[in-house]
């Protein structure tokens, strides 16, 4: 496993997700998580997961310890992200107590393809968690938890643990890990595009003629 370092991680955080998005283009890779909104305004994440494989059924079809939030957070160090594949089920894997208790342990936050509840704790909690769905259906009995940190595919997108999740209030991404140096590279240099075709077009540049010149903006 390629371990990505914390000093790209807080290059990371100075770069937006659509940004990102057009590195991932360049290079071939397929890194964004569609569908996914964050549960309050502001919310922002920038990690390296840990993943989670979970199956969904009626109520009643497995126990309550199959269900495993707290393996979850046992599993997450201070800054990782909690990346849950759930196939898009409308029934809740987190909630208000669990974002308390991950806050408490300093992760980086929750991103699932599936269901959370109680949006007002979590927003109280400053604990960033994005989600296809917000809803109350509890999870218990009908979530069971198959994996902790093998590869997933979470909102279409292949994660491994380690990959490097960011998230914003634009979108969710992940980025591999091996690669996540080159991508942040990239990155930067597009953010710098998108400044200098704003200071030429302060000066006149038209928005037809900024597009010509800096392709990326």
């Amino acid at each position: 496993m390629v371990f990505v370092d914390d000093k790209i991680l807080e290059r990371l955080k100075k770069i937006a997700t659509p940004t990102l998005a057009n590195a991932l283009d360049d290079f071939g890779f397929k890194g964004v998580m569609n569908n996914l909104s964050p549960a309050g305004l502001g919310m922002t994440i920038v990690g390296r997961a840990i993943t989670v494989q979970e199956i969904t059924g009626p109520f009643g079809s497995f126990s309550t310890s199959d269900f495993k939030v707290g393996h979850m957070i046992d599993a997450a160090s201070p800054g990782e992200v909690i990346v849950v594949a759930n196939d898009g089920a409308q029934i809740s894997t987190w909630g208000g107590m669990a974002s308390y208790a991950a806050k408490l342990k300093g992760i980086g936050g929750l991103v699932v393809d599936g269901g959370i509840r109680d949006r007002e704790e979590i927003v109280e909690f400053s604990f960033p968690a994005f989600s296809k769905h917000m809803v109350p259906t509890p999870g218990k009995t009908r979530i069971k938890v198959l994996s902790i940190n093998e590869p997933i595919i979470c909102a279409g997108v292949r994660v491994r643990k380690g990959d490097v999740i960011v998230a914003d209030g634009t979108g969710v991404l992940c980025l591999p890990a091996e690669h996540a140096e080159e991508i942040t590279i990239a990155s930067e240099k597009f953010s710098a595009d998108d400044k200098q075709a704003m200071t030429e077009m302060d000066k006149g540049l038209t928005f037809t003629d900024a597009l010509k010149k800096f392709s990326k903006i």
